[in-house]
C-alpha cells in the first residue's frame, strides 16, 4: 500500500528580475532554479510532515534550457517515494512566459508551450514522528 502523500504535487511561479542575470543574454545561472525548488521542498514538507525539513541532496539535475531574466517560471515538486524520514522529490521548472526585448523594452509574452528548463530530483529529511 502506498503512502498518501505520495503523489503531492506542490506548485510556486515566480518572475525572474533582471537584477539576477549574471551572464550575457540576460542568462541567470542554475543556482537560481535551486533556489526555487528549496523553496518548493519547503512548502512540500510543510504540507506532509507539518515541518520545514531539511534539503539533504540532490540525486539528478537536469539544465535543459537557459532562463533569462524577465522570465516568468513555474517550479513544481511532486512526493514520489516516503520514508520514515526522508522524501524524494521530483522537480521540473518550466518557463511560462518571456520577455521579448526585440518587439520593445518591456515587451514579453505568454508561451504557448511551456519550455521544461530544469528537472531534478532530491532528497528532504523531516524530523521523526515523535519529535
Amino acid at each position: 500500500m502506498s503512502d498518501p502523500r505520495e503523489g503531492l504535487t506542490v506548485t510556486h511561479r515566480r518572475y525572474v528580475p533582471y537584477a539576477h542575470a549574471h551572464y550575457a543574454g540576460d542568462l541567470v545561472d542554475g543556482a537560481y532554479m535551486l533556489g526555487l525548488f528549496g523553496d518548493v521542498a519547503t512548502e512540500v514538507c510543510i504540507r506532509t510532515d507539518g515541518d520545514e525539513g531539511l534539503f539533504a541532496s540532490y540525486s539528478d539535475v537536469q539544465f535543459r534550457a537557459p532562463v533569462r531574466a524577465g522570465d516568468v517560471l513555474e517550479a513544481s515538486a511532486v512526493v514520489t517515494r516516503v520514508g520514515t524520514r526522508s522524501r524524494t522529490l521530483d522537480f521540473e521548472a518550466r518557463v511560462v512566459c518571456r520577455g521579448r526585448p526585440d518587439k520593445g523594452e518591456s515587451s514579453a509574452e505568454v508561451l504557448a508551450e511551456p519550455i521544461v528548463a530544469v528537472t531534478a530530483t532530491g532528497t528532504v529529511v523531516v524530523p521523526s514522528a515523535g519529535g
